[in-house]
């Protein structure tokens, strides 16, 4: 029998279309649709004018020509207001002289964050904890990172692993620990024993069958 319980109904799954949303941000009303054919990091954070959640979007704003480069767009939310987070982006301009060049979504109905799984009880059942969202071009989770609220997520990874994921498709390979570009890539592993004994002989550096490596 299929499960046809919603998405929503048991939070956001891996290589599963996200959660639709249509939601009021700092550039005006967003949908996921406004996405399709990029590539988007949706990230919550607990609130504004908070000190860890500050850092985390300076470092965002940092990135984000870097973001832009591979064709990735960046969206923030929290469970603040609109005027809040309009307020917190101009604080951060006139304080640390970083002006927040993506928009943020106002959750203040929760909406998003519960359909995304950004509510945490154990956390807070007010706020959304430290939650990372990868989303493909075709509207696909392909990767979600949570953090607590005490510690702050590291933007640079983020960026590595959607690095990876586009080589990961473009290349059809599957990336080892902290792969970086230039590192070796894996070669799938062979499916059948007949692809198994051959593969010593296919020119890759390969430690036994099923370890195989190659750089792109």
């Amino acid at each position: 029998m299929t499960d046809m319980t919603p998405i929503a109904a048991i939070g956001p799954q891996l290589n599963r279309p996200a959660p639709d949303f249509n939601a009021l941000t700092t550039d005006g009303q967003k949908t996921l649709a406004d996405y399709q054919g990029k590539w988007l990091v949706l990230f919550s954070h607990p609130a504004d004018f908070t000190p860890v959640c500050t850092t985390e979007f300076i470092a965002f704003a940092h990135k984000a020509p870097e973001f832009e480069a591979l064709g990735v767009e960046l969206l923030g939310l929290s469970i603040d207001s609109h005027y809040s987070h309009i307020a917190w982006m101009l604080n951060i301009k006139e304080k640390f002289g970083v002006e927040i060049p993506f928009p943020i979504i106002a959750d203040l109905d929760m909406k998003v964050a519960n359909a995304y799984g950004m509510i945490q009880p154990g956390a807070s059942d007010t706020s959304a904890v430290r939650a990372t969202f990868i989303i493909d071009p075709q509207g696909v989770l392909r990767a979600m990172v949570y953090y607590p609220m005490v510690a702050g997520r590291s933007v640079d990874e983020i960026h590595r692993l959607v690095v990876a994921l586009q080589n990961a498709d473009q290349h059809k390979c599957a990336m080892p620990e902290n792969w970086k570009p230039g590192d070796a890539v894996i070669v799938p592993t062979p499916a059948t024993a007949k692809a198994a004994q051959a593969r010593a002989g296919e020119g890759f550096d390969t430690v036994d069958w099923y370890f195989s490596t190659r750089h792109l």
